[in-house]
């Protein structure tokens, strides 16, 4: 029997993939498990396998191609057998990635008169003579008013959004990864509530314990101590380890924390789970080989997702401090800075000490500032004392 390949949805934010190349051509025999393709989806690199034995009879998207997730890319099937009924719907449109565009001057560009509107764009009368005034095409504004109606607002944020007169600059395509974080981001700004806690930690007794086990061959790193100190706090605060759900509060039971990784074409968020359940030791061996797999997109996608709890660190950058955006599915997230030398006054004398800065960012539809403190207070006293471990 005929079977079909499509392309596969392996998370709920992938919308497309990318076929990076095919290892098989038409007319290959190829059996269950086959490595068929390589792809690439909004968070990694990985190899399409068959799920049925046969003959690859058709490739009906070319390698450099996108394709929406769940559209057939392939038929395998039997030498003679007919498959004609397995392609009479049209695969989505594919689309090739562009070239980037030719540099220029966008004064050339933007300021010449305006193109009069398709008949089927509405404009509102302010609308049009702004447009006119800037010299900006409307045929690719989208309007946010009634019915689609393009506003005096929608034109001021495409001005305000074009580069300055005389700034050269070229377009470059959104990779998967960059266009789901920007959609994601954007989501999650417009709907989530944010406010934000910011303690300052004294870090003696916990860069003590890193120094420590260093010296004895283990490696750990600040990121190592953080998490393993905020998966025991959430276990005492199973509201942080929350979030919304329309008409429900989701608590969740698991503490799986997320680690922000910073790659060259976006972030990628593996998950240590069930942290509270793990040494400090469990949790340095395992953040090592997901960080290291996520830096070459080899994560599956279980592995960078459900996550209920995410820390960014970005204190390797002399970052001090900063706050984060909270991901969708998730009620928190901490933001971390670098740990600095700095004086300290204590019992009127000055020392020096070793301070970090962490930010809570919180969803306010399910957790209160006074929460959010208690927690911050306990995570502060925790590392401050020293039990990590």
């Amino acid at each position: 029997m005929a079977s079909r390949v499509v392309m596969p949805k392996l998370t709920d934010t992938m919308e497309e993939g990318l076929i990076i190349r095919w290892y098989k051509q038409e007319g290959d025999r190829v059996e269950s498990g086959d490595p068929l393709a390589e792809i690439e989806t909004d968070k990694a690199v990985m190899d399409l396998e068959a799920y049925a034995s046969g003959i690859l009879r058709k490739i009906l998207v070319p390698a450099e191609t996108r394709v929406a997730a769940g559209a057939l890319i392939a038929v395998i099937a039997r030498e003679d057998e007919d498959f004609a009924d397995l392609l009479t719907e049209k695969p989505p449109a594919a689309e090739k990635p562009s070239a980037p565009a030719p540099t220029g001057t966008p004064s050339e560009k933007t300021r010449q008169p305006a193109p009069k509107p398709a008949a089927s764009t509405i404009l509102s009368p302010r609308a049009r003579r702004l447009a006119e005034q800037e010299g900006l095409d409307i045929s690719s504004l989208r309007g946010t008013g009634p019915d689609g109606l393009i506003t005096e607002r929608d034109v001021r944020a495409a001005v305000e959004s074009a580069p300055a007169a005389g700034t050269e600059f070229e377009s470059l395509e959104l990779t998967p990864m960059r266009a789901t974080i920007a959609r994601r981001m954007t989501q999650s700004k417009q709907t989530v509530p944010h406010f934000y806690v910011t303690v300052e930690i004294s870090m003696e007794r916990a860069m003590d314990l890193k120094a420590r086990l260093e010296q004895g061959g283990t490696r750990v790193t600040v990121t190592d101590l953080l998490i393993c100190a905020a998966a025991k706090t959430l276990r005492e605060f199973p509201g942080i380890n929350s979030a919304y759900g329309g008409s429900t509060v989701r608590r969740y039971k698991n503490i799986h924390i997320g680690i922000a990784v910073g790659l060259k074409e976006g972030i990628l968020t593996p998950v240590v789970r069930d942290a509270d359940q793990k040494t400090l030791l469990q949790i340095a061996g395992e953040t090592r080989d997901l960080v290291e797999r996520a830096k070459s997109r080899k994560l599956a996608p279980e592995e960078y997702t459900g996550s209920t709890f995410s820390l960014s660190n970005l204190g390797m950058f002399e970052v001090e401090d900063f706050i984060a955006i909270i991901q969708p599915g998730e009620g928190a997230v901490l933001a971390v800075g670098s740990v600095r030398e700095v004086p300290v006054i204590g019992e009127g004398k000055i020392r020096p000490g070793r301070r970090l800065k962490t930010t809570l960012s919180s969803d306010h539809r399910v957790i209160d500032g006074l929460l959010a403190a208690q927690f911050l207070q306990a995570f502060k006293r925790r590392i401050e004392a020293g039990e990590i471990e």
